[in-house]
């Protein structure tokens, strides 16, 4: 819920400056252009009222619509005439300059943007004084995410496809892709939204599994499709993935937890029987590997059969580990095999 929070934040900060600039914007359009639902934009609109530079009334923004368009009574509210001059501590300021900077690191970024970001970061400089020589004494080094980020970012503004070689952990291997993106959203990580002509299907990708991306000179042209509405979370199973169940210990209790599922029935002794449905059944062979003793597959009968057979194979290797490790140990010494129980009794 925290990163839904993050994300509606940013999108409304984005929201003001579009609706400032479109009076009697329709909700559809606007809806569209930002890549959510009509419904996740009125709830956008519900709380924008209570936003503004102050608490005085004609400092909130008066913002309203019909259901069809959108407007905004009074616009003046969020510029020069009603705001106050802008004052930073020593600490904002700095952090302020200091993410500046990295953030015009970034590969991939517009140059364009780039050029605005380092305009600005100057004038920040400029009015700091004392405060800008200490904050360029530190500095920021994104992770590899944010040079993925960047590229998306950009592929999304100039309407290009990507290349990826992205890891699927369901199937443990890497896979090359090209994607159309859509969009870009948060929810605990940050994922991309597009159209995969690998699967020929919308997918969902999370930057930090991209091995590896190249923007392309195609152009992206991904079909009309209604966004997906995430208040309820990043995995929906829909009613027509296969259905999968699950019984577990106390141990596996969590599950319940962890997974959205049909139902969770008490079992005795603790347990739990439950019903959950997956468009990819055989990534909960993890989940049963995971769970040893305190859980197991029951339907469908195929999917429980393969999650023995990994059980198996993974002891099995556990076993032959084991007594490879116990030979080196006990009958290996400088690199010479020695008959165990001799160490010791040469002169």
């Amino acid at each position: 819920m925290a990163a839904n929070a993050i994300d509606q934040t940013r999108r409304m900060l984005s929201l003001v400056t579009y609706l400032r600039e479109r009076p009697g914007a329709h909700v559809a359009d606007v809806a569209r252009a930002f890549g959510i639902t009509e419904d996740e934009l009125i709830s956008d609109l519900d709380v924008l009222p209570m936003c503004g530079t102050s608490f005085r009334g004609g400092d909130l923004l008066d913002i309203d619509t019909d259901g069809e368009r959108i407007w905004w009574r009074n616009p003046d509210a969020s510029g020069e005439s009603t705001a106050e001059p802008l004052r930073l501590a020593a600490d904002e300021a700095t952090a302020l300059l200091v993410a500046a900077r990295a953030v015009a690191t970034l590969p991939g970024l517009r140059e364009g943007d780039r050029q605005a970001l380092l305009r600005a970061t100057a004038k920040l400089e400029a009015a700091a004084g004392e405060v800008a020589g200490a904050s360029s004494r530190l500095s920021v080094t994104f992770e590899s995410e944010g040079g993925v980020f960047a590229d998306v970012d950009r592929a999304i503004a100039e309407r290009r496809r990507l290349w990826l070689r992205y890891y699927s952990p369901a199937r443990d291997e890497l896979t090359e892709r090209k994607v159309d993106p859509i969009r870009l959203f948060a929810v605990g990580h940050t994922y991309m939204e597009g159209w995969c002509h690998l699967s020929e299907a919308r997918r969902t990708f999370r930057l930090d599994r991209v091995a590896e991306i190249r923007l392309l000179d195609e152009r992206a042209d991904p079909p009309a499709i209604e966004p997906r509405d995430l208040s309820e979370g990043l995995v929906q199973p829909a009613a027509e993935d296969p259905e999968v169940v699950v019984e577990v210990g106390p141990g596996g209790r969590w599950v319940a937890e962890y997974y959205p599922h049909d139902s969770a029935e008490e079992l005795p002794e603790g347990g739990l029987r439950i019903t959950l449905r997956t468009p990819d059944p055989g990534s909960l062979r993890r989940l049963a590997l995971r769970l040893g003793r305190e859980g197991r597959i029951v339907a469908p009968v195929e999917l429980a059969e393969s999650a023995r057979r990994a059980a198996r194979e993974a002891l099995a290797g556990y076993e032959d580990q084991a007594v490879e490790d116990t030979a080196v140990a006990g009958g290996t010494v400088g690199g010479g095999a020695v008959e165990s129980g001799t160490v010791g009794e040469q002169g």
